[in-house]
């Protein structure tokens, strides 16, 4: 699949405190998929990241890495994890590429306390009609003055796809496969996996 021109790729932010099952899921499900991911660190230059539960991961490039040409990536995803999802959506690089992406109509997509990054990159400013989303209930009441605010565990809206936690990270990850690669594909790679996945 390296090879494949055609092959979409996508980018999954993580930085301390992100939340580690929502991060891993998405990777490993897209991955499973043949999408080509990179693991993107933000607000540290080297090492491991340790997430919110203790858990060290070693991402494949950090934030501000040239050798990771964003603009010619399909996908951006942002984990939960309030120590995570704070330090993401309050960088300026991170707002900027969701602006970006979501203009461009490429996929833009949070998990959990992630979606507090939708808002902090200003995108519902620039949307011609309110943006529907869901998040994890403890981030709600930042969330609901501004878009129109959903309890689904999945929420896919256009090119913006959310989801409330750790709990719904299958779910999440496999509807970005369906948005990337198709809804055969995706459910060719929930099936060995033995998850209920219906489209």
């Amino acid at each position: 699949m390296a090879g494949n021109q055609t092959q979409k790729k996508a980018i999954v932010f993580i930085a301390e405190g992100s939340e580690e099952m929502e991060v891993v899921i998405t990777v490993d499900v897209l991955r499973r998929a043949g999408v080509r991911v990179v693991l993107l660190a933000v607000g540290v230059t080297s090492g491991p990241v340790v997430c919110s539960r203790g858990v060290g991961m070693v991402p494949d490039a950090y934030l501000g890495d040239d050798t990771v040409k964003i603009g010619t990536f399909d996908a951006v995803v942002v984990p939960g994890g309030m120590g995570g999802a704070e330090a993401i959506s309050q960088n300026a690089q991170v707002r900027s590429i969701l602006a970006e992406f979501h203009a461009q109509h490429k996929i833009v997509a949070a998990i959990c306390a992630g979606s507090l990054a939708i808002k902090t990159a200003g995108i519902q400013a620039k949307a011609p009609q309110p943006l529907r989303l869901t998040s994890h209930p403890s981030v709600r009441a930042q969330l609901e003055l501004d878009f129109v605010y959903k309890d689904d565990r999945v929420v896919v809206d256009n090119n913006l796809v959310t989801s409330r936690g750790p709990g719904t990270a299958f779910e999440f990850a496999l509807a970005l496969v369906s948005l990337l690669a198709g809804d055969a594909k995706a459910r060719e790679v929930a099936a060995p996996m033995v998850l209920n996945f219906s489209v």
